[in-house]
């Protein structure tokens, strides 16, 4: 089992890596940190006075807090969509079904299933055992044979 700090650790380690797999408690670990960045962000934000509630103007120190949470959004991107391929690769599928969840969110109706699908996916238990994408990150010494004890 990964722990919360363990799983921002391999989140920001494993920054472009497509390949092997990711736990469930891996991915949501990392959602639970983005979760709490934007919250934080957002009570800074109007707390700091970033917009001026009579008048809905942003204020300079508003574009400055914008433009931090624009460069972690960036930032984020690349390792995310990883990570979410790695969780494809947990339950032993291919990477490229998240290309078809990216495509489907353009079309009206299909965004809303494939907004469903990829927090099915981020929710489906881990192929046991080793799979064609690596080891059980749960248990890596594990190997074929003991996928059917």
């Amino acid at each position: 089992m990964v722990s919360f700090p363990d799983a921002i650790k391999l989140f920001f380690s494993r920054y472009v890596d497509f390949q092997g797999r990711s736990t469930r408690a891996e991915y949501w670990w990392v959602y639970l940190f983005n979760l709490i960045i934007f919250g934080v962000w957002a009570l800074l934000f109007f707390v700091l006075g970033g917009i001026n509630m009579r008048t809905e103007e942003v204020s300079p120190l508003g574009f400055i807090l914008i433009a931090l949470v624009a460069i972690y959004v960036l930032a984020i991107i690349i390792p995310g969509i990883a990570l979410f391929i790695r969780r494809l690769h947990d339950i032993n599928q291919t990477g490229w079904i998240y290309a078809g969840l990216v495509v489907a969110n353009f079309v009206p109706v299909l965004n809303m299933i494939a907004g469903i699908a990829a927090i099915v996916i981020a929710c489906i238990p881990g192929t046991k055992g080793p799979n064609k994408y690596g080891p059980d990150p749960l248990n890596p010494t594990a190997g074929a044979a003991d996928t059917f004890v």
